[in-house]
């Protein structure tokens, strides 16, 4: 690993400084414990916030409220808060305190259950919950190829931001043409898109430790990273639930 704190590298062989050979494998110690705690934390927040929204969604379909909800108004306001607090997020983390993004993060994930808790009246429970534990074991999988990776993934990053956004016009045209082989092929480039994401993201997450370790903003990128994460798990369980689900 480079010691980017020194102006020069440290040598090895004859003529070597033990001293500064401690303290340069010292400091490599410390900053690979540091990046393990921080990825760590964000997987933890991440998983947490998984764990939350399924609970809310099964609990609002037992209960019969998410029967409810889904021939009311009140169904599109659940649907597109959650959006909501995604963009007041990223756009103002800047001003947020950590604290408050915490708490934004867990409303989103509160309120992505409710959104959610209709797929247990289309889908039948077996369908969901191995269609579940197969994203994550690929999310797993692929966040760990991010991770461990020698190869750069940045130029990923805006091909599959385009590819994001054309899926979501494609899915807003399918409303109005209603075409099955158009959902099919939305859903399967969705998962393809969503998996590329997970592995980029989990390297850009990495990466960025660099620049933020030991510094106010850590504590956010905790939070924003596993935000980032979570809505790569949540779209690539819905776009394979869309053609593996057995429906009801």
């Amino acid at each position: 690993m480079a010691n980017w704190n020194d102006p020069q590298p440290p040598r090895t062989g004859f003529g070597a400084s033990p001293s500064l050979d401690g303290r340069t494998a010292g400091r490599a110690a410390a900053y690979d414990m540091g990046l393990r705690k921080h990825m760590l934390s964000i997987y933890n927040y991440m998983a947490s916030g998984v764990l939350l929204t399924g609970i809310v969604a099964l609990l609002m379909a037992r209960s019969g409220l998410a029967l409810a909800l889904m021939g009311t108004p009140l169904r599109w306001l659940f649907i597109l808060s959650p959006l909501a607090i995604v963009l007041a997020m990223s756009f103002g983390q800047g001003r947020f305190s950590t604290g408050t993004l915490k708490a934004m993060f867990w409303g989103f994930a509160t309120l992505m259950g409710i959104s959610m808790s209709t797929i247990f009246l289309v889908y039948t429970g077996q369908s969901i919950a191995v269609t579940f534990f197969a994203t994550a074991g690929a999310f797993a999988g692929l966040s760990l190829f991010g991770y461990t990776t020698k190869k750069d993934l940045s130029g990923m990053g805006s091909f599959l931001i385009m590819g994001v956004v054309g899926i979501l016009i494609a899915m807003v045209i399918n409303i109005f043409v209603q075409s099955t082989a158009l959902q099919l092929a939305v859903s399967i480039l969705g998962v393809l898109i969503f998996a590329g994401l997970t592995a980029y993201d989990t390297q850009r997450l990495k990466m960025q430790y660099y620049q933020l370790a030991g510094t106010e903003f850590a504590g956010k990128a905790i939070v924003m990273g596993a935000l980032s994460l979570y809505l790569d798990f949540i779209n690539m369980f819905q776009f394979l639930l869309s053609f593996l689900g057995s429906r009801e």
